[in-house]
C-alpha cells in the first residue's frame, strides 16, 4: 500500500470514529466504537487517542468513555462564520416566525443531508430537526433539492445505491425518484410528503450560487394538519424569498469565492 493511500485510509477511519461518537446518544466505550465502525479495538483505541490529543474527542478519566471534544466547538464557530451561516440564521428565524413552522438549512454529506442551521417553530405541535442531525437524502425535501440541482440526475440517483424505505411513503423506486427530481428542478422546490416521518410534511428550496450550482437547501416542516396543499403556494413563496436573500451570504455564491 502506498503512503498516500495509507494516509487517506487513516483519515477515513478517524472520521468514522468521530462520526460514531457524534451519532451516539451518550458517551461511548472504545469497544462500542469498534463495533460501530467495524474497526479493530486496537485501531479504534489508537485513533480515539489521537483525536483526544487534538481536542476533537474528550475522554472521561474514570469511565474511559469518549464524547465529542471542546476543539469541535471552536472549529464549528469558525466554520459557521467563514461559510456565512451565522449571517443566514436571522433570516431563517424570521421565516419561522412568519410561517409558524420550523426551518432548517442543510448541505449534502454523501447520501445524507447534514442539518447545519435550525429555527424552531413557536407552535406547541411542531416538528424540529436539530443542527447536526443527518437524514437520508432521498427522504428529505432539502435532499431532493440538493440532488435535483447537482449534475446529471440519472448518475446522481445511480450513485445513491439502494433507496431504503423509512415510511410507507418513502420513494424507493429509482425511476420514480428520477421523475420527482426532474419536477423539482423544473419548478424550483420540493415536497417531502410524510416520506421520513408519518404526519410530517416539508417544503424545500435550493440555495443557488450565481452559476446555478447548489450551495445548500432550506426547508419548512410541520404537521400535515398545517402544511396543507392549499397553503403550499404561500410557503413556497416565503421560502424562495429567503433562499434568494441568503444565497449571497454563503461562501461559494460567487465564482470568485
Amino acid at each position: 500500500m502506498s503512503q498516500s493511500r495509507s494516509g487517506a485510509q487513516s483519515v477515513q477511519r478517524a472520521l468514522a470514529v468521530l462520526r460514531a461518537v457524534e451519532s451516539a446518544d451518550d458517551s461511548v466505550s472504545v469497544t462500542e466504537l469498534a463495533q460501530r465502525t467495524g474497526l479493530t479495538v486496537s485501531t479504534t483505541h489508537r485513533l480515539a487517542r489521537a483525536l483526544t490529543e487534538g481536542s476533537l474527542l474528550s475522554q472521561d478519566p474514570r469511565s474511559e468513555r469518549y464524547r465529542l471534544g471542546p476543539g469541535l466547538v471552536a472549529l464549528g464557530r469558525n466554520a459557521a462564520e467563514r461559510l456565512g451561516y451565522n449571517r443566514a440564521l436571522p433570516a431563517l428565524q424570521e421565516l419561522s416566525q412568519a410561517t409558524g413552522e420550523s426551518v432548517n438549512l442543510g448541505v449534502r454529506a454523501g447520501n445524507e443531508v447534514h442539518v447545519i442551521l435550525d429555527a424552531a417553530s413557536h407552535q406547541p405541535l411542531r416538528f424540529d430537526q436539530a443542527s447536526g442531525t443527518r437524514v437520508p437524502i432521498h427522504t428529505s425535501a432539502m435532499g431532493k433539492c440538493l440532488l435535483a440541482f447537482t449534475g446529471d440526475i440519472s448518475e446522481t440517483i445511480e450513485q445513491l445505491g439502494e433507496l431504503v424505505a423509512v415510511t410507507d411513503r418513502t420513494i424507493t423506486d429509482p425511476q420514480r425518484l428520477y421523475d420527482e427530481l426532474h419536477l423539482v428542478r423544473q419548478r424550483g422546490w420540493a415536497l417531502n410528503d410524510e416520506e421520513r416521518n408519518a404526519g410530517v410534511r416539508a417544503v424545500g428550496a435550493p440555495v443557488l450560487g450565481q452559476g446555478g450550482h447548489v450551495l445548500a437547501a432550506v426547508a419548512l416542516q410541520g404537521p400535515t394538519v398545517r402544511v396543507t396543499d392549499d397553503r403550499l403556494p404561500e410557503l413556497v413563496r416565503a421560502l424562495q424569498q429567503v433562499t434568494a436573500q441568503i444565497a449571497p451570504m454563503l461562501i461559494g455564491y460567487s465564482d470568485l469565492d
